[in-house]
């Protein structure tokens, strides 16, 4: 028990201090940056069980639109949702910057409870596989969405809307492909490789870009 619980734990730790201590200019309170986990984390629960329901009562009758509506909408609108309604408006929440730390944190919640539940269910020899795909994509996922919060919170007029719309629709439409990638293809490890590789690369020059942001405002 205590090597799967630290196996599903340790990705999520691993990347979200990666990028908490990032901000090197003024780290955001411990306290906020842990709420945002615990409440990323309880989102697994009502999640599952409204996917549960709608596949037992097979309301979908293709992949696409299971992968899109009940996986992709479902997990990053309501992390939005959360992100958007307990961080988004708090006096917390002064750079761009803040955006991803609190972005990847509630999106690693989920994904470290999500994965713990995986590795219960079906083994810790799965734990290396789900550290690279799903938990670091639930990771880069919250790169994008806080990215783009950060992009609306410190914007004005229609730009701030702009901003706030890419910022929960362009993780559900990764976050569709993404699974989309894992359901629909035989050899999906050959198109997720360079789809991932992507990712990492969007999802770190947001990051750099936000950090420059950050920079210069800290400049004289």
């Amino acid at each position: 028990m205590i090597a799967i619980i630290s196996a599903g734990i340790a990705p999520g730790l691993a990347l979200l201090s990666y990028f908490y201590l990032k901000d090197q200019y003024e780290s955001e309170p411990f306290y906020l940056v842990f709420r945002s986990f615990i409440f990323g984390a309880l989102l697994v629960f009502p999640i599952m069980f409204i996917q549960y329901v709608l596949e037992v009562e097979m309301v979908f009758n293709s992949d696409f639109l299971y992968t899109f509506v009940a996986v992709g909408l479902l997990e990053e609108f309501f992390k939005w949702f959360i992100l958007f309604f307990t961080i988004y408006q708090h006096v917390q929440f002064d750079e761009h910057y803040d955006g991803i730390v609190y972005g990847v944190s509630v999106s690693l919640g989920f994904a470290t409870l999500e994965n713990i539940l995986y590795l219960f269910a079906n083994g810790v020899e799965y734990a290396i596989g789900r550290a690279i795909l799903p938990v670091s994509s639930h990771a880069l996922f919250g790169v994008i969405m806080g990215y783009y919060l950060g992009k609306g919170k410190f914007s004005q007029g229609e730009s701030r809307k702009k901003w706030i719309f890419l910022s929960w629709s362009l993780p559900i439409l990764l976050h569709s492909i993404y699974d989309s990638i894992l359901l629909t293809y035989l050899n999906w490890r050959y198109i997720m490789l360079p789809f991932m590789l992507f990712l990492w690369w969007f999802a770190l020059h947001k990051a750099k870009k936000a950090k420059q942001k950050l920079t210069e405002t800290m400049l004289p």
